[in-house]
């Protein structure tokens, strides 16, 4: 009996703090991994240039509307850095390489109340498979070099 009060509580306090979370207003990033990678050697962490193939569609009508399968070129980018959608940012941290996850993104996390013209409607909700193929050292910014004077010694 003592067991089935401890249970109890657990679930009860389970439940609270999912529906605390729901009730804060934090969307929902929903990651599910459809390929595992074992003995993993490296993970993707914030600042790592990621290479990734991927698809994404609309949650709703199931509309692929992007596609680096299709351009047959993986797509490159930093990291947790805002160079992409903040779901993509917290759904591939962790990931190993080989690895494959079904990223679901709620519009807080994709692109928002607006959407993107003629592609995503407003708050649409995206689902991405997204495959890890490498990880590098991350970008560097680097001040552009004027050689336009040695330019002019060459000719």
């Amino acid at each position: 009996m003592v067991n089935f009060g401890i249970k109890s509580l657990l679930a009860v306090a389970i439940l609270a703090l999912g529906t605390a979370s729901a009730a804060d207003g934090e969307p929902k990033l929903g990651i599910d991994i459809l390929r595992a990678v074992d003995n993993c050697k490296q993970v993707a962490k914030s600042g790592d240039e990621v290479h990734v193939h991927y698809s994404g569609k609309l949650e709703k009508t199931g509309e692929v509307f992007d596609s680096s399968y299709k351009r047959e070129r993986p797509f490159t980018f930093m990291l947790g850095e805002g160079y992409v959608i903040k779901g993509w940012d917290q759904g591939v941290v962790g990931m190993c390489i080989g690895e494959k996850r079904l990223l679901t993104i709620p519009h807080e996390l994709g692109y928002g109340k607006r959407g993107i013209k003629k592609v995503i409607p407003p708050e649409a909700t995206l689902v991405f498979t997204v495959e890890l193929l490498g990880i590098g050292k991350g970008f560097k910014y680097q001040h552009p070099v004027d050689d336009s004077d040695n330019a002019k010694d060459e000719l």
